[in-house]
């Protein structure tokens, strides 16, 4: 496993509540392309059992689907594993696994991207208590990493929620 940084279990206290968010994702993925495509979504995230597991649904309205994540954080490796589920496929993809360093988040795993394996990064960047930006990336046989996706994430307007833990 890569030098990954080593995490806390409130690393992810930011992301309880509400988010308006705006992705960008590339239509083709590992060919070199600059295509984008452009979409809303909204997320609601919440912290459970003292911030060592939480979940965001994301709902993409335009795109017909939306998807869950979950992230579970090991308290003996200080260490966030992040797994990703959506309503097209209704399968748990492989986790990625990293942690924080400040305001910035990185995690790494294996998946595979139209039956090729690729290895996955993924990088979350705090812009304050009400941004922040998630990033993902593939790596295709080792090359060059190609960011696909990225979500930019601001608080929904009815405010920033109270954390409970």
């Amino acid at each position: 496993m890569k030098d990954l940084p080593i995490g806390s279990v409130h690393d992810y206290d930011f992301l309880a509540g509400e988010w308006d968010v705006a992705n960008r994702r590339l239509k083709v993925r590992g060919v070199g392309s600059t295509d984008w495509d452009e979409f809303p979504s909204t997320s609601r995230a919440q912290l459970f059992m003292g911030g060592v597991v939480n979940v965001d649904e994301n709902n993409f309205p335009t795109k017909g689907w939306s998807g869950t994540t979950i992230r579970t954080f090991d308290v003996q490796a200080n260490r966030w594993s992040i797994y990703w589920v959506n309503s097209r496929v209704g399968k748990l993809f492989p986790p990625v696994v990293g942690g924080f360093a400040g305001n910035r988040g990185v995690f790494y795993g294996q998946d595979e991207d139209d039956g090729k394996p690729v290895d996955v990064r993924f990088i979350w960047t705090l812009l304050g208590p009400d941004k922040a930006r998630w990033e993902q990336a593939f790596s295709y046989n080792g090359g060059q990493w190609e960011t696909n996706w990225v979500m930019e994430l601001k608080r929904a307007p009815q405010g920033r929620p109270e954390i409970t833990t």
